[in-house]
């Protein structure tokens, strides 16, 4: 009996022994808890995370444990018996193990060899945004983000180290948990967890004929292992116009009619509204987001699910969007895991019209030049807007905004479903599907009586519906291994992506005096079209990577790539880039500032097939109805284009070299990059014989070039453990544009300006895209009132010859500015972003002081010429429609260069101990003021403009353009 009681003994002494608990608390450098950090016994599967105040059990008795918190520098502890371990994390300057996602992987970011800049999900924290293109501005050296309207759910201009076509597209392609695409307008800011860019063309060549314009590979949220977690977030604000443009009031008015044209102003016109007051309001912004994530050691799962409302300063301007996102990974045996994702939203956008002059339907324009004494109905019973007296086809703006009930309507699913199974230790296969399926529908119905187009078609009706489905197919091969010091790592891989899009339009006028009814199947005329557009992509690519001891870096890659859209169908796009970590080497060891240095250098090559007609190599042909006959002989046709079997994709070949720069263990780091790319058979639509019946023919026909330099430095600027914490980023831009070369042609105009009907952009060898081109104005000559302008070509007279460069919308260099600080429980965040050198061509200035015509003008045309006045820079009233003094030129050209406080957001974070009868891990309430100030010399309402939108030859042109809010926001995340 007493030898079992002893062996008794022994056994459960073994067995607590085994299973010793070690115990302890998990603090910042405040003494504050870190709640949710990760405690893991390496080596093994073991782990745990803290509790809401910090605290922790784990059942080890020997080994090393790893304490980790996200933001944090990781710390290794060895157990040696102890049963307790208090831990201080110190807040991470640079990891250089963390984790960069690239092209079809990851890679650390000490062994980068390309240019890859990431923003992370606390860049963008707390701060409102309806585009996740959004985050992208001001925050990454080499990319250039222009918002060209203020209109809610509006397009964004994303421009990756410059423009590199006239008409193929410069936007970048978007990689969204492994699925391509080019518009990511749905995705919601608040799932994102980081945004990669691939900036060179080694670091993006993996993605072939598609990433000429660089690539961003954006990561979505996903769940963890641990505690299930439920988070609320939640924001609503208040926008208003930034700045106004003063008009002219109804006396004022009258006085410039009748010295336009004498005896034309009926003197009973004595009312007065201020348009501007009636079109620009208060705009308003509210979001709710609610979150579940967590997960098993097997299986993590995150759902989302968002409301986003934006209403804009100018109504009806509307975008509502509905979102749901599912996130599952499943470890489903030792060999397989598997994942989706998957998107689902709703968005309903309603337009103001804009970028438009007045008599065209412009809202902005309508505000501006409508007639002051004007009310905006004809009587008190409603039933029909004030017509202008002057131009009864031009309403007012009230009647552009309101005359007509119109919205579109998107449902799309975006996302995939992927498979990996581990065959043996480094070597794995990877199979991905993914879909991107959108339905879209625009209702548009004008009613009979309201307006004078209204009344003039007696009523219309458009409705255009499409359905567009793209479905990828990936497949990869991963192999990785290690040798000595040496590591290496192979990725083969194929793709197939296909896409089709179908539309159907009608259109009808002449509908019933009912206005309840409103369907056009009650149009007496009706006349409609269909159109159906294919295309598909077929893709083989493989990567090798090479690291010696984390010194020397080699990476090469190869895609090839076969596109339906050219007769010529492969093209292959190879890279390299090489690393040499200089602070390895055993010279370098005495300069102890030096935490990290890199040298990388790169070259490869890229293509861009996104704006190629999907049947460029063919001679297309449109049918159009004709009257029955007996017997039946089918419709008509007739040739729409023709085909261009030579047609090849624009190619782009970069160089890049750079320098990673880390000093005193991460708290100054500094990166600098130089590059040179060069586009070859850019796309261009070049002219032909006036006398045949088609006078166009795309070709590839030039070459441009981009050079530029980018800076960017991160600093850490309070010492360790002080209770203020201070970090600073910069980033700075330089690019220069040039046209190598044009073929056929020499010139290539755009940017036609209605109210002149001349071009103000030109395409021409030397010159950089989005250069302004028209007449040197002199100023107004006193003796006649007109203005003069330079006889440029020098021979004598005035004539088209004298047009010349006037402007450049390019900037000399953008730069951003974000200063991080953090106190007890406040946080500020402080981000300005600018642009220089760039210029503007108002023209929104040609119908505000051009004086041509009815329309109402800016003050500035108060200091006119006149014979009493005759030493100004306005010149005379001239009427008639005459547009002698408002020419393309260099009285509209502007500097519009800009310093902006983008953002500024203050945090309060409620002390966790006070939240744990609640159940509430986490509470934070901020505010934040977006575009409360902006420094600038451009006369119009906002500096960032441009009314041809995305375009890469028509830049910086405003022209009744939508403009830009200053909002306020209140805030609340909550993690329960």
């Amino acid at each position: 009996m007493a030898r079992l009681f002893t062996l008794a003994i022994c056994f459960f002494s073994f067995a607590i022994i085994g299973t010793a608990q070690v115990t302890g608390t998990v603090t910042d450098a405040n003494g504050e808890p870190l709640i949710g950090a990760t405690i893991a016994l390496k080596g093994t599967a073991d782990g745990t995370i803290t509790e809401l105040d910090g605290t922790y059990s784990i059942n080890a008795r020997e080994g090393m444990l790893v304490f980790s918190f996200t933001g944090y520098e990781s710390q290794e502890v060895p157990i040696e018996g102890k049963t307790r371990i208090d831990v201080v994390l110190q807040t991470a300057n640079y990891n250089l193990n963390e984790i960069v996602v690239v092209g079809y992987g990851t890679q650390k970011k000490a062994d980068l060899t390309t240019a890859v800049v990431v923003i992370d999900e606390a860049s963008i924290k707390n701060r409102p945004m309806a585009s996740a293109a959004e985050a992208l501005q001001g925050k990454a050296a080499g990319v250039q983000v222009v918002q060209p309207s203020g209109k809610p759910g509006g397009d964004i201009a994303v421009r990756v180290r410059g423009a590199t076509s006239v008409l193929a597209g410069n936007e970048p392609l978007y990689v969204v948990d492994g699925v391509p695409t080019t518009d990511i307008r749905g995705l919601n800011p608040s799932d994102i967890a980081s945004m990669s860019v691939l900036k060179d063309a080694s670091s993006a060549a993996i993605y072939g004929a598609r990433a000429a314009n660089g690539v961003v590979i954006i990561t979505t949220k996903r769940g963890k292992e641990g505690k299930n977690t439920v988070t609320f977030n939640a924001y609503g604000g208040v926008s208003n116009l930034r700045k106004t443009v003063e008009t002219l009031n109804t006396k004022d008015y009258r006085d410039l009619i009748n010295e336009i044209a004498p005896g034309a102003y009926d003197q009973s016109k004595t009312g007065y509204t201020n348009w501007s007051d009636e079109v620009f309001g208060i705009g308003k912004v509210q979001s709710y987001q609610l979150a579940f994530s967590g997960g098993t050691e097997k299986t993590q799962y995150l759902f989302s699910t968002n409301y986003l409302n934006q209403e804009g300063i100018v109504a009806p301007a509307k975008f509502d969007r509905y979102s749901m996102r599912l996130n599952l990974d499943n470890q489903v045996n030792r060999w397989l895991k598997m994942g989706t994702s998957v998107n689902v939203l709703r968005s309903t956008t309603e337009d103001t019209p804009d970028n438009a002059s007045s008599g065209r339907g412009g809202v902005i324009m309508s505000a501006l030049n409508t007639p002051p004494f004007l009310k905006i109905y004809k009587d008190e019973t409603e039933s029909q807007y004030d017509p202008n007296p002057f131009q009864p086809s031009w309403e007012n703006p009230i009647a552009y905004m309101f005359g007509a009930d119109q919205k579109s309507i998107d449902t799309r699913i975006f996302g995939n479903m992927n498979a990996e199974a581990t065959i043996f230790k480094g070597f794995s296969l990877k199979t991905n599907f993914g879909v991107d399926m959108n339905a879209h529908q625009w209702d548009y119905y004008l009613d009979p009586f309201k307006t004078n187009y209204g009344r003039n078609q007696n009523g219309l009706g458009q409705a255009d519906k499409s359905n567009s489905n793209i479905w990828l197919w990936e497949n990869t091969a991963n192999y990785s291994t290690t040798f000595g010091e040496s590591k290496v790592s192979l990725l083969a891989g194929s793709s197939i992506q296909k896409s089709r899009w179908s539309d159907s339009y009608i259109s009808g006028n002449d509908f019933p005096a009912d206005v309840n009814v409103t369907t056009l199947n009650a149009a007496n005329s009706i006349s409609a079209s269909t159109n159906v557009q294919e295309w598909a992509l077929e893709s083989f690519f493989g990567r090798a990577t090479y690291d010696f001891k984390s010194k020397y870096l080699v990476t090469a890659s190869v895609r090839r790539d076969g596109s339906s859209k050219l007769a010529h169908h492969w093209g292959t796009m190879p890279s390299f880039s090489v690393g040499w970590r200089i602070s390895a080497e055993p010279f370098m060891q005495n300069f102890t500032g030096i935490y990290d240095m890199k040298l990388r250098a790169g070259w490869g090559k890229n293509g861009n097939q996104e704006g190629i007609p999907n049947y460029a190599r063919y001679g297309l042909v449109n049918y159009y109805r004709t009257a029955s006959t007996n017997p039946l002989s089918g419709p008509a046709s007739y040739q729409s284009t023709y085909g261009n079997p030579d047609l090849r994709w624009e190619t782009t070949a970069q160089s890049n070299i750079g320098l990673d720069l880390s000093l005193w263990k991460g708290r100054v780091n500094f990166t600098a990059d130089a590059y040179i790319k060069k586009t070859e058979d850019v796309l261009l639509n070049v002219q032909l014989s006036n006398s045949l019946p088609i006078t166009s023919i795309q070709t590839n026909a030039g070459k441009i070039e981009n050079r530029g330099l980018e800076f960017n430095l991160s600093t850490v600027n309070t010492a360790q453990g002080s209770p203020l914490t201070w970090s600073t980023d910069f980033n700075i831009s330089f690019n220069k544009n040039n046209v190598l070369e044009l073929n056929y042609t020499d010139v290539y105009y755009f940017g036609r300006i209605y109210s002149n009907n001349q071009d103000v952009a030109i395409v021409r060898k030397g010159l950089p895209l989005g250069v302004f081109f028209g007449y040197v104005s002199e100023g107004v000559n006193p003796e006649t009132g007109d203005l003069d302008y330079k006889d440029v070509n020098g021979n004598g007279i005035f004539d088209p010859g004298d047009r010349t460069i006037i402007g450049d919308a390019n900037p000399d260099f953008t730069y951003g500015l974000t200063n991080n600080f953090s106190w007890k429980n406040f946080d500020l965040n402080i981000f300005f972003q600018g642009s220089q050198g760039n210029d503007i061509y108002n023209a929104t200035r040609v119908d505000l002081e051009g004086m041509f015509d009815s329309k109402n003008q800016s003050t500035a045309v108060l200091r006119r010429w006149t014979p009493d006045n005759r030493d100004t820079d306005i010149p005379r009233a001239i009427g008639g429609g005459k547009v002698d003094n408002v020419r393309n030129s260099t009285r509209f050209v502007e500097d519009g260069s800009y310093i902006r406080l983008k953002a500024i957001t203050l945090a309060y974070n409620i002390n966790p101990k006070s939240l744990e009868r609640l159940k509430v891990q986490k509470l934070s309430v901020y505010v934040t003021g977006q575009n409360l100030l902006t420094i600038t010399n451009y006369s119009g309402f906002d500096p960032e403009v441009n009314a041809f939108g995305r375009s890469a030859t028509e830049l910086g042109i405003d022209y009744g353009t939508y403009p830009q809010a200053r909002t306020l926001t209140a805030g609340v995340n909550v993690e329960f």
